[in-house]
């Protein structure tokens, strides 16, 4: 079996991944790999930010990598939170005030058409690729749900009545913007004979 490195510590990242991925490759986190690494997101894109994880781990340990960012893009915050939703509300990355100051934000606005976006930057045997998917949807007006993170109990991907924290994987997985990109980064690998 293929293993390839995530340029991530967010396990929650890395679980959706290896699910939309399947058992064909195993994903690895930094922290599986022993490589403790704060890779920082200094960019306005999520292809920078993506490139920059790729790239910083593929420099440290010369492996097949992949980096991944993820923007929620509101149609009527023109764009907001965009590639800034982990800091949203801060630097300390709290989720619940990031959520908070979402719903604040859209209080009173009927338009609550928003979307996620996922870059995901690979390194493979030295060249970069990039594969993004997206996932229209709306806001809800109040969090539901338990699992996922992040946005998941606000964000209703269309064709759903539920926001992703009321979906298990395999049902997130149906509409995931992450699993998008994932399958775009499947499919290259496979026509490269992996």
């Amino acid at each position: 079996m293929t293993t390839i490195l995530f340029a991530t510590n967010n396990q929650h990242k890395v679980n959706e991944i290896q699910s939309a991925i399947g058992r064909q490759i195993d994903v690895i986190s930094l922290a599986q790999a022993g490589i403790d690494v704060d890779i920082p997101e200094p960019y306005d894109t999520l292809e920078g930010n993506a490139s920059e994880k790729s790239r910083k781990v593929h420099g440290l340990t010369g492996l097949n990598c992949f980096g991944e960012d993820t923007g929620l893009e509101v149609r009527a915050l023109n764009g907001e939170p965009g590639v800034k939703l982990a800091r949203y509300a801060g630097e300390e990355k709290d989720s619940y005030k990031n959520l908070k100051k979402l719903l604040k934000k859209l209080d009173g606005e009927p338009d609550r058409r928003a979307r996620f976006r996922a870059v995901i930057s690979l390194i493979w045997k030295g060249s970069e690729y990039l594969f993004e998917g997206v996932c229209e949807g709306t806001i809800s007006y109040d969090p539901r749900g338990s699992g996922g993170f992040g946005y998941d109990p606000v964000f209703i991907p269309a064709g759903s009545g539920k926001t992703f924290a009321e979906m298990d994987l395999d049902e997130k997985n149906k509409f995931s913007h992450r699993k998008r990109a994932a399958d775009k980064l499947v499919l290259f690998l496979k026509e490269s004979g992996f």
